[in-house]
């Protein structure tokens, strides 16, 4: 969390050059990964195309455990995005970081608070516009916030603070604790010479493999909790 960064200011605002080159990279990794996929489909489709659509069916599925095939639809694609974007970028610090005097350029987004809280005030964001979309903003207001009482107000309020902060804190807490974990075992490595060498390889492989399961989790995890809070805003007309 202490470690050195690089900014530069516009308009009054600071910008971590770190994030801006991580995200783009993801961002990149997703098009291209994206683009390889979706390249020449067919009637009968092949092993890419096979990749495509399960990823595609399990994202829709996703949505439409929280809520309705009908509202769901309109969400398919955001959460086919959604999930492949931070199943890229919570396994991107594990295989590559690049850094330079001291500081960090290219690792996990998701390792950084900023992101993964910009992340939740998007989520929470589409969430509200959802609810106010469908109930119109005095019934989104009235079902939101004054049930199931008008005295539950300041209650209702702190749940959406408490939600704003645990889907983003969730993400960053794991993922960076996955990083950090990974480069205390490299340390070890290099700090205690040639005979930490192999154990410390074994010890890095196996905690990969556990990071990278816990980073699909989180993934998904993100995107069901989006849904459901989508739900909890539309749930009133259903």
């Amino acid at each position: 969390m202490n470690e050195p960064v690089s900014t530069f200011k516009l308009f009054g605002l600071t910008f971590d050059i770190g994030n801006m080159v991580s995200l783009v990279v993801v961002a990149a990794i997703v098009f291209f990964f994206i683009f390889a996929l979706s390249r020449k489909l067919q009637i009968k489709p092949n092993k890419k195309q096979n990749v495509l659509e399960m990823i595609v069916e399990y994202t829709n599925g996703l949505s439409t455990n929280s809520l309705s095939a009908k509202n769901a639809k309109p969400y398919g694609l955001y959460a086919f995005v959604l999930f492949v974007f931070l199943f890229i970028s919570n396994q991107l610090g594990l295989f590559l970081e690049v850094a330079y005097n001291g500081v960090t350029y290219v690792k996990s987004p998701t390792s950084n608070p900023v992101v993964t809280m910009t992340l939740a005030v998007m989520a929470l964001g589409l969430a509200h516009f959802a609810g106010v979309s469908k109930l119109g903003f005095k019934g989104y207001f009235s079902s939101t916030y004054l049930k199931p009482f008008k005295l539950w107000l300041p209650l209702n309020i702190f749940e959406e603070f408490a939600n704003f902060l645990t889907l983003g804190l969730r993400l960053f807490g794991n993922i960076f604790a996955g990083e950090l974990l990974l480069g205390m075992v490299s340390n070890l490595a290099v700090s205690n010479g040639v005979v930490m060498w192999i154990p410390s390889f074994i010890l890095g492989m196996a905690w990969v493999g556990f990071s990278i399961f816990i980073g699909t989790i989180q993934s998904l995890v993100f995107v069901i909790l989006t849904f459901v809070y989508i739900s909890q805003k539309i749930q009133p007309e259903e």
